[in-house]
């Protein structure tokens, strides 16, 4: 690693970065709802996994809670942007609470691809994290015959018989990449598999994930911009690890270490898909109390997706 001088220390902001069309649409809604219903409004889990995010919608009223049961009788309820179970919302349906659903597009449609699948007779699969919100709610969708893997021991350990029919789906934040080799298990085991295409997978975290490793090529250290609980922020700090670039996951310019870059001449600085740009540039300022900064942007694709507002929002 070349050692820089006070008056070079490059910053190189990944493309693209940040944000995905789930999230900012998960934030519109309690925002929109909010502007409509006035607080509270009650989301369940956290809308999004940043801290930065739901401590600034909480302090414009809303509240986040774990469980339905800590929810008052009739106030406004919103569904986080990781999905919930059919148990969650049949229990928001019985008592009644007005409900605004938040899940991210892209997670319905693996919910609704699991659905079918089980109605075809055949044992559903998740690839996923144990104990992530989404694959939770993705499991609790399913009647019938389901199974969470996390890697390709657990395909071999599954007590089912070679010639069992399977469907596999996968978490939304993991990449082709995250899942290649587990689905390569499912298809040596098994004799009767399908799956989504690879075109279904999440756009948001392959297009993050080229763009590190684009990064990696580049950068002498790796930041990432994003919570410890975010599944595709942690990816994304492995992924710069696993190119040979020291990587650290930060939350903000506060946890920005100068040690790290104090021998580096390029600094690459990514976020995840739930960390807002504010945060990127909390990073930056945090980066120049070190010395002199020059950033500019690696060329990537630009993202041009959106998703719609519920129906019953588009009016608020």
């Amino acid at each position: 690693m070349v050692k820089r001088k006070p008056s070079d220390l490059k910053i190189v902001l990944a493309q693209p970065r940040g944000f995905c069309a789930g999230v900012v649409r998960a934030i519109d809604i309690v925002e929109r709802a909010l502007a409509h219903y006035g607080a509270p409004i009650y989301v369940r889990h956290e809308i999004v996994h940043n801290r930065h995010v739901v401590e600034g919608l909480e302090a414009k009223g809303a509240r986040f809670v774990e469980d339905l049961s800590e929810i008052p009788d009739g106030a406004v309820t919103i569904f986080s942007a990781h999905g919930v179970s059919q148990a969650v919302a049949d229990e928001a349906r019985r008592r009644g609470l007005p409900t605004l659903d938040a899940t991210c597009p892209l997670v319905t449609k693996v919910h609704n691809q699991s659905r079918r699948y089980v109605a075809q007779g055949r044992i559903l699969v998740l690839i996923g994290h144990a104990g992530h919100p989404e694959v939770e709610g993705t499991l609790g969708q399913i009647e019938g015959e389901a199974y969470l893997v996390q890697n390709e021991a657990e395909v071999e350990a599954l007590p089912l018989a070679a010639d069992a029919p399977i469907a596999y789906v996968t978490q939304t934040t993991l990449s082709v990449d995250d899942t290649r080799s587990i689905i390569a298990a499912l298809q040596r085991r098994f004799a009767d598999v399908v799956g989504p295409e690879t075109r279904d997978i999440c756009y948001a975290t392959q297009n993050r994930q080229a763009a590190v490793r684009e990064l990696s090529r580049v950068a002498d250290v790796i930041l990432v911009v994003g919570a410890r609980n975010s599944s595709n922020s942690n990816r994304l700090r492995e992924i710069g690890e696993e190119a040979g670039v020291p990587s650290y996951l930060v939350a903000d310019g506060s946890e920005v270490d100068p040690a790290w870059v104090q021998d580096a001449a390029v600094v690459g600085l990514t976020a995840g898909a739930s960390a807002p740009e504010v945060l990127v540039d909390d990073v930056i300022a945090a980066l120049g109390r070190v010395g002199p900064i020059h950033v500019s942007v690696l060329p990537g694709l630009e993202e041009t997706i959106s998703f719609r507002l519920p129906a019953e929002m588009a009016s608020v």
